[in-house]
């Protein structure tokens, strides 16, 4: 049996390039692993995949990307073997947090490295971009660039350490709605993209930027007193992760991060916690 943590992400910066005649959208996106993180068991069998889930019996059928991830990973190399797979949720989901997408790279890397596939990061990259434009990510390492449609990585250096206070309003927000929500024309010409400069505290929180925010904030005008909040408890900036419904604020120490989570932890209708980046 293996156990394996499966971290969740924030969006420090997320531009929407273009919408492509594909139907998939060209993106810029900067990706933090933080220490919020899923729990999973991996047990081999001799064949059959079996995903439990404890609290979430929703989640356990072949439609779990954690099932299709085992399949993918089975079918690509032609493995006989198989797998019980049990994943504590912590990640909420549908939150714009990438819990889904984590569990299921957690999934591709944690069976190659049982079962002895020695498939390489690359090719588990690749089967991971066919499940989901976010599994590449996870696989790839702790913070990176993000382009096309989130399948195309390149190191994110010099990041600073940082704190980070998570919000959810407890509510699942559908990425398809929101990215429909931008009404993007179809284009097939390549934008050129210019990074900005992450290298401070500063300059993180003078980055902080999501392209997908204001659609979510149309739909939902009540993420807007989440925001406020983390700025009224100290926070130096705050931003709705992916499409949401997920905000944080950016702190620079713990103990300011830890202060500002028990104060907004006395809303009982919010998912609150402090954490940090990996």
């Amino acid at each position: 049996m293996m156990e394996a943590a499966s971290p969740a992400k924030v969006n420090l910066h997320l531009r929407v390039i273009r919408k492509r005649p594909d139907g998939y959208h060209d993106i810029a996106t900067l990706m933090q692993k933080i220490d919020l993180c899923d729990t999973m068991e991996f047990t081999l069998r001799k064949k059959g995949i079996v995903i439990k889930c404890p609290g979430f019996p929703q989640l356990e059928n072949e439609d779990n990307i954690v099932f299709r991830a085992a399949k993918a990973l089975f079918l690509e190399t032609g493995c006989q073997s198989g797998a019980e797979i049990i994943l504590h949720k912590v990640i909420p989901m549908g939150a714009g947090l990438g819990g889904g997408s984590s569990n299921a790279a957690t999934a591709l890397v944690a069976l190659n490295d049982m079962l002895g596939l020695s498939l390489s990061k690359e090719a588990l990259m690749n089967i991971g971009a066919r499940l989901g434009a976010d599994v590449p990510f996870f696989i790839y390492g702790d913070r990176a660039w993000a382009f096309g449609i989130g399948d195309r990585l390149e190191p994110a250096e010099n990041l600073p350490p940082l704190w980070f206070v998570l919000v959810n309003p407890r509510f699942e927000l559908a990425t398809r709605r929101v990215y429909e929500g931008l009404n993007l024309r179809l284009t097939n010409q390549i934008i050129n993209y210019s990074i900005p400069r992450f290298c401070t505290v500063t300059d993180v929180v003078k980055g902080l930027h999501n392209d997908l925010e204001k659609v979510s904030l149309t739909l939902y005008p009540a993420l807007k007193e989440l925001k406020d909040n983390l700025i009224g408890v100290g926070a130096l900036g705050a931003l709705m992760s992916g499409s949401g419904p997920t905000v944080y604020g950016v702190f620079e120490r713990e103990d300011e991060a830890l202060q500002a989570a028990d104060i907004l932890k006395k809303n009982k209708n919010w998912f609150v916690t402090a954490v940090r980046s990996l």
